[in-house]
């Protein structure tokens, strides 16, 4: 059993593994991930689009949402560390709120470390080495029961 961790887009994928693979991946960390692709689908696609190209909504919302962590929120079974900043303006905040609380509704083990008035690419170097140390603890815990410290 591993651990699997990224940010941004990695985030994303951590998401899914967990998600969609609990059996495979013991634990993961998830910085400033994507968990619900749908929540963007107005820059996308229909009558508003800022970007891509227009089409069947309907259909689009249903890929979007498919395509996300929280459609497999049944299956997520392992221990999550998310971290973000709180004023990410790639991925919204409001995801990581959301996902902690349909987590924790579920039993499932999951830590928060948020950054105030942080980006989404931390600007702050005590912030990446807070992430990182968060990161090698929550691992060190969860994977073979021990503090990293």
């Amino acid at each position: 059993r591993i651990g699997i961790w990224g940010g941004s887009y990695g985030g994303y994928l951590t998401a899914m593994g967990l998600a969609r693979n609990s059996d495979i991946f013991k634990a993961g960390v998830d910085y400033h991930g994507v968990h619900d692709w749908s929540a963007f689908l107005s820059e996308w696609v229909g009558d508003g689009a800022k970007r891509y190209e227009q089409g069947d909504r309907d259909a689009a919302m249903k890929t979007a949402f498919e395509s996300s962590p929280i459609a497999s929120m049944d299956t997520w079974k392992s221990p999550v560390l998310l971290i973000q900043g709180d004023d990410d303006r790639n991925v919204n905040f409001q995801q990581t709120v959301q996902l902690t609380e349909d987590l924790r509704k579920q039993g499932v083990d999951v830590e928060d470390l948020i950054f105030p008035d942080e980006i989404h690419e931390f600007l702050l170097h005590r912030d990446w080495i807070t992430a990182y140390t968060a990161t090698a603890d929550f691992f060190s815990r969860k994977m073979a029961g021990r503090s990293a410290k």
